[in-house]
């Protein structure tokens, strides 16, 4: 049984001053639960009906407490429209950064991403890419916000998530010959340019593109030109989509 106090904490870690107070995260749904338990992620607490726990052969192991309950129960305590068998609540990793992580991988920097479900698909498509270190403003949205879990399907458990000063990272990453690159509308064709398979790409803010301090660091400015005829396309693409497109085109130099 999942009491009322269980119900009004899970609840409360929408709120990110609780996340970062209680130091757990919440991840909802049978398969990013499954995801959680296996990845040697810390689960504090997992909620979950008798036929899930059953069925995914899970014990009292799977977590430091397992509470079998009803779909009623979880439906209370559930951030989803339409809830599924399993709730889990999980602690909070420390990543450490250092240079040698970065120096010949290739690695994504997000300015100020305020979209939940952007950045939880920018985690998703850096997992497809094998990309390893997301590197966020320090005003970008919480990666541990319930919506972007949901939208990163699980990728939040193979992908290190780091918030930072973007200025600096760009300075000392071109002081080590490590390459700087970014998304203008005013930069060289990313299908016609010099591509290293090492460095580090910029994605900027949905409305207002990358910081004016932050563009002023970056020597690499690139742009996905728009196919459409004359006028009659649109004026820029969403931020996760335009991620996919490069990383694609990053990654496609090197096969």
């Amino acid at each position: 049984m999942l009491s009322k106090n269980k119900i009004k904490f899970i609840q409360s870690l929408n709120r990110k001053k609780t996340r970062d107070q209680e130091g757990v995260f919440l991840v909802e749904g049978n398969k990013v639960v499954l995801e959680a338990v296996a990845s040697g992620f810390p689960v504090k607490l997992l909620a979950a009906s008798s036929s899930f726990l059953k069925n995914n052969r899970l014990t009292a192991t799977a977590a430091k407490e397992v509470v079998e309950c009803s779909p009623e129960e979880i439906k209370k305590a559930s951030q989803l429209k339409t809830p599924q068998e399993a709730i889990a609540v999980v602690e909070i990793p420390t990543h450490q950064l250092t240079n040698a992580q970065l120096a010949g991988e290739f690695s994504l920097a997000l300015d100020f991403i305020q979209d939940p479900g952007n950045l939880g698909t920018i985690i998703r498509i850096a997992d497809w890419f094998g990309i390893r270190q997301v590197l966020c403003s320090v005003n970008s949205v919480d990666c541990y916000n319930p919506k972007v879990i949901q939208a990163s399907m699980g990728a939040i458990f193979r992908v290190q998530i780091h918030y930072l000063d973007l200025a600096k990272l760009a300075n000392e990453a071109q002081e080590s010959q490590l390459p700087v690159y970014g998304t203008f509308l005013e930069g060289e064709n990313i299908y016609t340019s010099n591509l290293s398979p090492h460095g580090i790409l910029v994605m900027g803010n949905e409305g207002n593109g990358i910081s004016p301090v932050l563009a002023g660091k970056i020597r690499h400015k690139i742009h996905i030109p728009s196919f459409a005829h004359g006028n009659a396309g649109s004026e820029s693409l969403n931020v996760a989509t335009a991620t996919a497109i490069c990383c694609s085109e990053f990654k496609r130099r090197v096969v």
